[in-house]
């Protein structure tokens, strides 16, 4: 055991023990000191030192490790009954904290979780779901450190419900028991709210009883597991110098502080880790958490999704046919991974059923989705307007989410609701709607249900107020806004820029107008496209700008006009497409766009083989008219395609729009590119672009073959490559003698780029030999 008792525990202890057995114990410590390397205490002092005196001697010399010394020392006298009380204690102490945490999880989950999971824990515990929960701690490798376990996915996709269902088998004794005493809970929305505080007072906010053991529970650093929910609450960094940090449980320090103390394994560093956070957050940190293991939380799958609906319709084939509505609109099913917008979105259906609307209408984008369910909150069934005071309190419920979005807050006390224009006698109405929520560890703190209605708000703030009459001066205007989401400054801006487009369609414009009774000013739209305009003049700007994020949020207004004058703006592009919307939003501004010159494309691994039959057709269709730009753009002067995996069929719709004469690059990069086809066709489109001056293939793995095919094009007399990158291609030694041939012949070669190869001494030979030539064009080999 590790320890970090106090000195008067310690003292207790020694007490025990009768005046040989004192002496007994300083003797054997002597030999302990002299034999196992312990740090050395003056033997003057231990001989003369009383029992309290001792105490502190241990604490002050070994501090954690004093408890493992002493615990050795007592059995060494045969004392062992003095060590199994001070275990027997300390177990005590854990099965009433057990006991509380279990009693905690049964009786009050939906206030502490902020959501209603009882049912999902009233599940029996089977050894085969025991077995997945304890799957979450095994490490990739077998080296032995604490336990560090990354825990990702988007915000509400399941990973507290996951997190309680850990603590209540561990509370039931069916799970850790040999490796954790305590299991402690840390939700950052929460303790962000208390500005600052020591690891002793949040430990003592857990305990069931007035006064926590805390000296005790940290005796055993390495029997403790500390659950961190939901990090991007915090808005930590872990970048404060290291000697700002905390290494003392004692000791009150801002959160961030303390949690990062925690996190870069400054304060307790033998405790376990299971840290949640969303994927934002986690790309963000970078490297700065150390981690053992790393597992993503997915959230509904498809069967889920329409038990859902299906739970909220109760009538099955009404069921089913909206919910094959919302499984043909990529970004709404998406949205639906996560088990409160599956809610909200079949809830906001079902009752645009009731009201007889058009289901088609409010399922057109995400945005229409969100503001169908919001407005229709504040509307009675039995009217079609709202009430003077419903205006008003979504107008105040808009003006907190806007403040909530520029302070990082989404856990509001009371006095932030009425800063706002939301008063007490307006809670219960909004609790009622389920718009809002009891925060998870207290009464007095309120949330959205989701954080993607708070961003909604927050966007719906700007369409209906000017932030210059927000109370709060942190609440800035729409174009920093843009930009700041454009950006991806604030990891927990999802959803917020795409909103605000989404507002701007004119169907959108015209259920805002009914519900507030005027008609709304285009000042906003204005105000986007001449912010947006700017950025073809800024080019650090341009740099900084992600511009999927940009296509989400034009895909949102669907306004061709606008988009079309939009990507005007950009004669630079590039993007990553991760999943098949992204695909979808990117082809539907690229064919907006006729002035493009640069383009860098990004796929990773949408567009392997190994997918459902329909599902592939899907995509094929989209990356066709993702492609259909390379023909439609004529002034496209540098194409790359990046960190892509093609399959056949994906290929050749690529090769040929790369065929159409009015796609000509003068620079063309294929980096880190796996295609499934004949590789020969890649290589004759290379013949066919006379414009072609720069080429790059590193990264690309190139066999022997495709390297011969490649320096057959090299010796084309139209050939007129002068730069070729080849950086990283995986280059046997048969492919050096195909190159030495083509130095020898090629006159127009003046760079290439053969660094990170197995180069070798012959291959190094080779090259040199056909540079030695007096005719040879080469300049530059690296």
């Amino acid at each position: 055991m590790a320890s970090f008792f106090s000195d008067f525990v310690f003292m207790w202890y020694l007490e025990e023990l009768n005046k040989k057995e004192f002496m007994k114990f300083k003797e054997v410590l002597r030999k302990e000191m002299a034999e196992s390397g312990l740090q050395h205490i003056p033997w003057t002092e231990v001989k003369k030192a009383s029992r309290e005196d001792l105490a502190n001697l241990l604490v002050k010399h070994y501090e954690k490790k004093a408890w493992d010394v002493t615990f050795r020392i007592f059995q060494n006298i045969n004392r062992k009954d003095l060590s199994e009380r001070a275990a027997g204690e300390m177990a005590g102490h854990s099965k009433i904290y057990q006991a509380h945490l279990k009693k905690v999880l049964s009786q009050d989950c939906s206030r502490k979780f902020n959501i209603p999971i009882q049912h999902f824990l009233k599940e029996e515990f089977t050894p085969d779901k025991c077995s997945r929960l304890q799957q979450l701690f095994v490490p990739k490798t077998t080296e032995k450190k604490p336990h560090t376990v990354l825990l990702k996915g988007v915000s509400g996709v399941g990973k507290t419900v996951l997190l309680a269902e850990l603590m209540m088998a561990w509370s039931e004794g069916l799970m850790f028991q040999n490796e954790f005493s305590y299991v402690f809970y840390l939700c950052c929305h929460e303790i962000k709210q208390l500005k600052t505080a020591s690891l002793a007072d949040l430990l003592s906010r857990e305990w069931p009883r007035p006064s926590a053991p805390i000296a005790e529970i940290v005796s055993q650093p390495a029997k403790l597991l500390f659950i961190i929910d939901s990090l991007e609450g915090l808005n930590c960094d872990l970048s404060e110098p290291e000697s700002e940090l905390c290494d003392n449980w004692m000791q009150k320090c801002p959160v961030s502080i303390l949690l990062s103390s925690l996190l870069r394994r400054k304060l307790l560093p033998e405790s376990s880790l299971l840290i949640t956070a969303t994927p934002e957050a986690f790309e963000k940190l970078g490297d700065r958490i150390e981690y053992t293991v790393k597992n993503f939380v997915t959230g509904f799958n498809e069967n889920s999704r329409r038990s859902c609906f299906q739970r909220v319709f109760q009538d099955e084939d009404t069921a089913q046919e909206v919910f094959t509505l919302v499984r043909e609109n990529e970004q709404l099913y998406n949205i639906c991974h996560v088990p409160s917008l599956c809610w909200m979105v079949a809830t906001c259906l079902n009752d645009e059923v009731k009201r007889g609307g058009h289901l088609s209408a409010v399922c057109r984008c995400t945005t229409s989705v969100f503001a169908a369910y919001v407005l229709n909150l504040f509307i009675p069934q039995s009217a079609h307007y709202p009430s003077k005071k419903s205006q008003a309190l979504l107008r105040g419920l808009c003006s907190v989410a806007a403040e909530g979005m520029w302070t990082d807050n989404f856990a509001f006390n009371q006095k932030d609701l009425e800063k706002n224009g939301v008063f007490h006698s307006d809670i219960s109405t909004l609790l009622n709607m389920k718009i809002l929520l009891k925060s998870r560890d207290s009464k007095n703190l309120y949330t959205f249900l989701h954080p993607s209605i708070q961003e909604f708000c927050a966007a719906l703030f700007y369409l209906v107020n000017s932030h210059v009459d927000h109370p709060s001066k942190d609440v800035l205007c729409v174009e920093t806004l843009l930009f700041t989401f454009l950006k991806k400054v604030r990891v927990q801006w999802i959803f917020l820029g795409c909103f605000i487009f989404g507002l701007l369609h004119k169907s959108e414009q015209a259920k805002l107008e009914a519900f507030f009774g005027y008609q709304l000013s285009q000042e906003v739209k204005q105000t986007l496209c001449q912010s947006l305009e700017k950025i073809s003049a800024d080019e650090e700007l341009r740099k900084q700008i992600d511009d999927m994020k940009l296509f989400y949020c034009l895909f949102e207004l669907e306004d061709d006009g606008f988009v079309t004058q939009v990507m005007t703006f950009l004669p630079q592009i590039k993007f990553v497409a991760k999943e098949y919307s992204d695909l979808i939003v990117a082809a539907y501004c690229l064919k907006n766009c006729s002035t493009l010159q640069k383009l860098s494309i990004s796929t990773q691994d949408i567009l392997q083989e190994e997918k459902d039959p329909s599902y592939l057709k899907k995509l094929l269709l989209c990356w066709q008219d993702l492609c259909s730009v390379l023909g439609s753009s004529q002034q496209i002067q540098v194409l790359q395609v990046k960190d892509t995996y093609l399959n056949e069929l994906a290929f050749l719709e690529l090769h040929n729009h790369l065929r159409n004469p009015s796609c000509a690059p003068r620079k063309f990069l294929v980096n880190n590119v796996s295609f499934l086809c004949n590789n020969q066709l890649f290589f004759e489109l290379l013949t066919q672009n006379h414009n072609l001056h720069h080429l790059d293939l590193s990264l690309t793995s190139l066999s022997r073959s495709d390297v011969k095919l490649l320096c057959e094009v090299l010796n084309q007399k139209g050939c007129h490559i002068e730069e070729l990158l080849l950086a990283s291609c995986s280059l046997s030694k048969q492919c050096w003698n195909y190159l030495s041939d083509v130095l020898k012949r090629n006159k127009t070669l003046s760079h290439l780029d053969v660094s990170s190869n197995d180069l070798q001494d012959e291959g190094l030979k080779v090259l040199c030999q056909a540079l030695s030539l007096p005719d040879s064009a080469l300049k530059s080999l690296l």
